[in-house]
C-alpha cells in the first residue's frame, strides 16, 4: 500500500520490536483513521442511543419499564464480557479483519433489532451488536498503532479519544432528533448508512496487520466471559438489593472462573488476560489509573441527570443541555493533547488532568441551591476538559509498553480498563441511590471527585516508578 519504514525498541515482554512498520503516512494515514473513526462511533452511539427509547420500546413491546433496561443491559454486557477474548482472537486473526467482521456484524444485528416483535428477540440482537462492536472496539486502537509512527502515536490516540467522545455525546442526541420524526426502529436502521460508509472504508483503506500462529484457546476464551459476566451480574445484583444469595454466587463464580483461567494462561505468550502485562509497573498502574478516572466519570455521568432534575428542579430539556459541556470540554482538549501527549509525561498530563476533573466534579458538588445555567456549564467544562487531557496520554502509555506481537491485548485491556470502570461506576450509582435516597445525587459528586483525586495521585505515581514509564523515547 505504501512504503513502510523499520524501528526498534524495547517492549513489555521483553521482545524486538525490530521489523515492525513505523504506520502510514499521508493520504494513506487519513483514510485509514477515516475507517476506524466511522466504525468507533457506530459503535458507541449505539451504546447509549436506545436508552432515549426505552419508554417507547416498552410501550410498543408490551413489556414492562424494568425489563426494558435489558435492551441497553445486553449491548453492554455482551460488549465487556466479550472484549479479550475477541481482543486475542484479532492478534490471530488480524486485527483489520477483526475490524471489518465486526461492522458486518453490527450491521446484521441492527437489522434484527430493527425487525424485533418481542422484548426477548431485541434483547438477543442487542447481545449480537454488543459483540459486533466489541469486535470494533477491541482492537481498534491496536490499529491506530500500525496507523501512526511510533513517536506519533499520542496524536492517533488523541484523535481515537476525540471520536469517542463525540459518539458518547450524540448518541442521547441522534435518538431524540429520530425520534420526533420516526419510530425506535428507525433507531437501529441508521446505522446501515454509517455502517455501510465504514465497511467500504475499511475494505479500502486499513492496513494490513500481522497475525500471530498461536490456535484460539476457547476453553480460556469461555472461563473469560464468565469471569466477567459473573461479577458483573453478581455486583449489579447487590447494587439493587435483589436476590443476595444468588449476587454472591455469581461474584463467587466470576472469581473462581478468573483464577482458572490465569492459572490456565500462566506462561503462555498470549493470554487472553494479560495478568503479565499487569504487574509491569509501567502497563499496570495506567490501566488502574484509567479505570479509576471512569469510575470516577461514570459516578458523574450517571447521577448528574438526577442532580439536575431532582435536586435543582430543571426540566428534561434543559438537564440535557446542560450535560452537553462535559464532551465539549474533551473536545477542547484535543488539540492540546494531540501535540503534547507524545513529549510529555503521562504521569504529568493525566495527573494534571485528573485533577481538573476532580476540580469540576467538587465545584459541581458545591454549588449554590439555586445556580444559573452559566454556573452549571463552566463547571460541567472544566471536569470535561479535565478528562480530555487526561484520557489519551494514558491510553498511549499502556500501548507503547507493550510489544506490538502483544498490541491486540493492549488494545483489549484499554477497552476493559473503560467499560469495567463505567460497569462500576454505574453499579455504585445504584448502590448510593438504594442507601441514600433522594440525597443520593449530591454524594455521588462529592464520591466523584475523591475517587479522581486518587487516580490523579495514582497517575502522579509513575514520576517515580522506573524514571520514565510511558514509553517516551
Amino acid at each position: 500500500m505504501n512504503e513502510l519504514a523499520q524501528i526498534t525498541g524495547g517492549s513489555i515482554d521483553g521482545s524486538s520490536q525490530s521489523s515492525v512498520p513505523t504506520g502510514l503516512f499521508g493520504r494513506a494515514r487519513t483514510l485509514a483513521m477515516l475507517a476506524v473513526s466511522l466504525s468507533v462511533l457506530m459503535a458507541l452511539l449505539d451504546y447509549a442511543i436506545a436508552n432515549v427509547a426505552l419508554p417507547d420500546i416498552a410501550q410498543d413491546l408490551h413489556a414492562s419499564s424494568s425489563a426494558s433496561i435489558w435492551v441497553v443491559n445486553a449491548y453492554q454486557l455482551a460488549s465487556l464480557v466479550s472484549l479479550l477474548p475477541l481482543a486475542a482472537l484479532g492478534g490471530r486473526v488480524g486485527f483489520s479483519r477483526m475490524c471489518q467482521f465486526g461492522i458486518i456484524l453490527f450491521m446484521v444485528a441492527s437489522v434484527l433489532c430493527a425487525m424485533a416483535t418481542t422484548l426477548p428477540a431485541l434483547a438477543a440482537a442487542r447481545v449480537l451488536q454488543g459483540i459486533g462492536g466489541s469486535c470494533i472496539l477491541s482492537v481498534n486502537i491496536a490499529l491506530v498503532r500500525y496507523i501512526y509512527p511510533h513517536a506519533e502515536i499520542g496524536k492517533g490516540i488523541g484523535l481515537n479519544g476525540v471520536v469517542v467522545a463525540i459518539g458518547v455525546a450524540l448518541g442521547p442526541t441522534a435518538a431524540a432528533a429520530i425520534l420526533t420524526v420516526a419510530s425506535w426502529p428507525w433507531l437501529f436502521w441508521i446505522n446501515l448508512p454509517l455502517g455501510a460508509a465504514a465497511l467500504f472504508m475499511a475494505f479500502t483503506a486499513l492496513p494490513v496487520t500481522p497475525r500471530a500462529d498461536t490456535r484460539p484457546d476457547l476453553v480460556g476464551s469461555l472461563l473469560c466471559m464468565l469471569a466477567f459476566g459473573a461479577l458483573v451480574m453478581g455486583g449489579d445484583g447487590l447494587a439493587h438489593h435483589s436476590g443476595k444469595a444468588l449476587s454472591c454466587t455469581l461474584i463467587g463464580v466470576g472469581l473462581i472462573s478468573g483464577m482458572l483461567l490465569m492459572r490456565r494462561e500462566s506462561g503462555q505468550p498470549q493470554p487472553i488476560l494479560p495478568v503479565d502485562m499487569l504487574a509491569k509497573p509501567d502497563f499496570g498502574i495506567a490501566f488502574v489509573t484509567g479505570f479509576c478516572g471512569f469510575v470516577a466519570s461514570n459516578f458523574y455521568i450517571v447521577s448528574m441527570p438526577f442532580m439536575l432534575h431532582d435536586v435543582l428542579d430543571m426540566g428534561a430539556a434543559a438537564t440535557g443541555l446542560l450535560i452537553t459541556p462535559w464532551p465539549i470540554g474533551i473536545m477542547f482538549a484535543a488539540p492540546l493533547v494531540r501535540r503534547l501527549s507524545d513529549t510529555v509525561s503521562a504521569g504529568v498530563l493525566s495527573s494534571i488532568g485528573l485533577l481538573l476533573t476532580a476540580t469540576g466534579f467538587f465545584l459541581l458538588w458545591s454549588m449554590p441551591a439555586h445556580p444559573a445555567a452559566f454556573e452549571v456549564v463552566w463547571r460541567t467544562w472544566v471536569a470535561g476538559f479535565g478528562f480530555g487531557l487526561f484520557q489519551p496520554p494514558n491510553n498511549r502509555a499502556m500501548m507503547v509498553s507493550a510489544s506490538h506481537a502483544r498490541a491486540g491485548g493492549a488494545s483489549g485491556m484499554v477497552q476493559v480498563a473503560r467499560q469495567a470502570g463505567q460497569t462500576c461506576g454505574a453499579t455504585g450509582v445504584a448502590a448510593f441511590f438504594s442507601l441514600f435516597g433522594e440525597g443520593a445525587a449530591v454524594k455521588c459528586l462529592l464520591t466523584a471527585t475523591c475517587i479522581a483525586v486518587f487516580a490523579a495521585l495514582l497517575s502522579s505515581s509513575r514520576l517515580l516508578v522506573g524514571g520514565r514509564s510511558d514509553g517516551k523515547a
